[in-house]
């Protein structure tokens, strides 16, 4: 009885032993090694170019740091990029080749929100769980016929309302908008003069431009002409530096205002002079390097501003909405695979659909009745001051 005991024991002993040396590579058999695909559909050239390559720079740099992290196990994410043109039409025919890649689990789309508006059937009738980084609440809205597609920029009503508290905080009264003619651009003005009327600020004069447009100074000086307290700006980064100009060489001395669309790079270069002391709505993440790292998020958007301007010599403000939707379209793959391991496209957008998070852009949080993730408390107030972007105060 004894013998077979000990022979028992030395064989479990044995056994045991052989687990320990060989388990690693049992282990590493078992693991899922199946790379995460993220389909990326963005303007690299073409009139919005500017905004998809900085959109471009964020994605290769936040994929590369978490395939480096050992975060995602014996998996890494891979990047399918491919190039719109700025064109809505060019977008779909991308989207539609996307859709039918079997190796894809989600698609991110840019800044262009007339090619997310277009490509929502598609995206639905595929079932390819989608973040865009474009601001229109019609990428997200409504949810009922945009189950597959979550929105991450800044929301129209969202920097409206922070927007007017500033001028209320100052006690501006009459205001002027400048504002570009898309659906954006329209969704800002309505949402102005709704927050206008609540703080009895008076719209004195309005003109819209093309996002095409080039010139702006004849609407620039049709607006400084009436002297309002204030002229907002609410155009891509582009036009509102051309705004500054215009505001400037037609004398106005009021205070200039920048929705959160017009953010751009971090130093203003060539704008710097007609920009001094402009205010612009956004993100912190924009100015991390003026914020006391007290909260693990704070320091994470410290670590990427830092990252980000080491590699690249500056930083523009829209990196951070491609990172984080990297970010969630990981976080959402992992949780909704487990063990298991790859996960199907609608457990993915599932999870989407709940998720939060404290993002590199300020906190992130999804629901079945709201695509649209970022929170009103993301956004801040920003100053120009000597030719780049402070925090305000």
């Amino acid at each position: 009885m004894i013998t077979i005991r000990s022979v028992t024991i030395t064989a479990l002993a044995s056994a045991v032993l052989a687990t320990s040396l060989t388990g690693c590579q049992f282990g590493e058999a078992e693991q899922d090694t199946s790379p995460i695909v993220i389909a990326v559909d963005l303007e690299l050239s073409g009139s919005a170019a500017p905004v998809g390559k900085a959109y471009q720079r964020a994605l290769d740099l936040k994929v590369e740091q978490l395939n480096a992290s050992g975060a995602l196990g014996a998996r890494k994410i891979k990047l399918k990029v491919k190039d719109n043109r700025s064109d809505a039409s060019e977008s779909l025919r991308n989207v539609d080749d996307f859709s039918n890649d079997s190796q894809v689990s989600a698609l991110i789309m840019g800044g262009c929100n007339e090619c997310a508006v277009r490509a929502v059937r598609t995206i639905n009738e595929k079932k390819l769980p989608t973040v865009v980084l474009a601001p229109s609440s019609a990428v997200a809205s409504p949810v009922a016929d945009r189950r597959y597609v979550f929105k991450l920029a800044p929301n129209a009503v969202d920097s409206a309302a922070a927007l007017t508290g500033e001028l209320r905080r100052r006690s501006i009264k009459k205001a002027s908008v400048l504002n570009s003619e898309d659906s954006y651009g329209r969704e800002g003005l309505a949402a102005l003069r709704s927050e206008f009327a609540k703080a009895n600020i008076r719209l004195i004069n309005d003109q819209g431009i093309k996002a095409t447009e080039t010139d702006v100074s004849q609407p620039v000086k049709a607006l400084t002409d009436d002297k309002p307290g204030a002229l907002v700006v609410w155009t891509p980064p582009e036009q509102a530096m051309l705004a500054a100009a215009a505001a400037q060489q037609a004398k106005f001395k009021g205070a200039l205002f920048f929705d959160a669309v017009a953010a751009g790079d971090l130093f203003l270069g060539a704008s710097a002079r007609s920009t001094e002391q402009a205010t612009l709505i956004f993100t912190q993440t924009m100015v991390i390097d003026d914020v006391i790292a007290t909260t693990p998020a704070k320091a994470a958007r410290r670590q990427w501003f830092q990252n980000y301007t080491a590699r690249f010599g500056g930083y523009n403000g829209f990196s951070s909405f491609g990172a984080d939707a990297v970010q969630l379209i990981v976080d959402a793959e992992l949780r909704a695979g487990g063990e298991a391991g790859k996960a199907g496209r609608d457990d993915l957008r599932d999870v989407l659909e709940t998720s939060q998070m404290d993002g590199l852009s300020g906190p992130i949080r999804m629901t079945p009745d709201n695509h649209s993730g970022l929170m009103p408390q993301a956004l801040t107030t920003l100053v120009a001051r000597g030719g780049r972007w402070r925090l305000a105060g």
